[in-house]
Parts: C-alpha cells; structure tokens; sequence
C-alpha cells in the first residue's frame, strides 16, 4: 500500500488518481490511500507527503494534525517518503514564504523566493536535468520536462542531495534525494508522460531495499 498523507490541505485527490493511474501502467496490483490515520501510514510501504498552497499552512496544519511526527517516523523506519511541491519544500529546515517558518528537517537548506526580475510565480513547463542517476528520475531522460507552479524554491545545502536542476533564472534543486527521502518541485499529476513515470518510479521503490545516499 501507498499512504498519501491527508492533513486539511486542500484537494490532493488529483495526486491520488495519478499515482493509481501511474501504478496502473505496472500491472501491479497497489492499493493507494489518503489517509490521516498514522497507524495506516506507518502500515504502508512507501508514503506520500503533498503540498498546496502556501508553506505556512501547510506545515501548521502538518503540526495541528499531529502528522509532521508521524512523517519523522516514516523516515526512521526507513520507508520510502515523497514530498511533492510544498511537501518537498516542508522536507528542509526553514521557508521564507510570507514570514520564517520552521520546516521538518529531515534536508539541510532554506526555501527561498525567485527574484523580483522574474515573473512569480514560475507556471508551465520547465526542464529537468539529471545531475546524478538515481531510481526517481529512471528512464527520464536529461532536458525532459515536467510542469511547474511554484514561487519558492528549496536551497539545498549539501549538493550531494540534488537529483535534478531546473533553470529560472537561477539553476535550482527540482528533485532531491536523501536515502530514503525523496522530492520533486515539480506537479507530476499534471506532467503528463513524465510525472507517471516519476510516480511509476516511487510505487516500484516501495517495494525494494532502500540503498543509502
């Protein structure tokens, strides 16, 4: 089973029929549920953390939820975690949207706005180039593109984490992976070929050892 998280953030079932539609392309039989409850989190082979929105109320409703524990316990019990969108940004330690918020930690790095020079927020599509192969970005090939909305960006700190970079004025992490963390900025429910690929990818890591990074 795959767990996406369900913490009062919006409609996320959009995330859910692309990944049962990605699963689908497998053959493979793979319950996929929204879900609050830990117990089914933390029951499930691998976990998807979604993000709408501001990072604000996204991780204050993670923390009223009392999810944002849960999501630490996923990591240490070495599951397969996804943050999308917002949910890849909540994965460093800090944002600058609107305030400072304090993220999860899990990533060392800031999320920080786009210059003022650039039109935000970024909407449409953007490439993805592949920095180091890992079983995420499989099959994906370097310059694919994905679709973006975003108006922050994560500035990771170690640059070993980077998976993938997308240009926008400046290069920046579209996709990071730490062992058993994984993130992608980009929207893969409304990627097309490439976002079923990218989900295709995370359903068949549910399923084998987590090497470390």
């Amino acid at each position: 089973m795959i767990a996406i998280i369900d913490y009062n953030i919006g409609n996320v079932r959009s995330v859910q029929k692309a990944v049962e539609a990605a699963i689908q392309q497998t053959g493979i039989e793979e319950p996929v549920l929204l879900t609050a409850d830990p117990r089914l989190i933390l029951a499930a082979d691998g976990v998807i953390l979604p993000g709408v929105g501001a990072f604000g109320a996204c991780i204050t409703n993670l923390r009223r939820t009392n999810l944002s524990s849960v999501v630490r316990d996923v990591v240490v019990a070495r599951k397969p975690l996804l943050g999308i969108c917002v949910g890849m940004q909540m994965l460093f330690e800090e944002s600058e949207e609107m305030g400072t918020w304090r993220g999860l930690g899990l990533l060392p790095g800031r999320v920080r706005r786009f210059d003022d020079t650039l039109r935000v927020p970024q909407i449409g599509w953007n490439q993805l180039h592949i920095r180091r192969a890992d079983p995420l970005v499989a099959g994906i090939h370097d310059g694919a593109y994905a679709y973006f909305v975003h108006s922050y960006y994560c500035d990771a700190e170690d640059p070993e984490d980077i998976v993938a970079t997308t240009d926008y004025g400046i290069e920046y992490p579209s996709i990071v992976r730490r062992d058993n963390i994984w993130g992608i900025q980009c929207h893969p429910e409304k990627s097309q070929a490439v976002g079923l690929r990218i989900l295709r990818n995370f359903a068949s890591l549910c399923h084998a050892p987590v090497a470390a990074t």
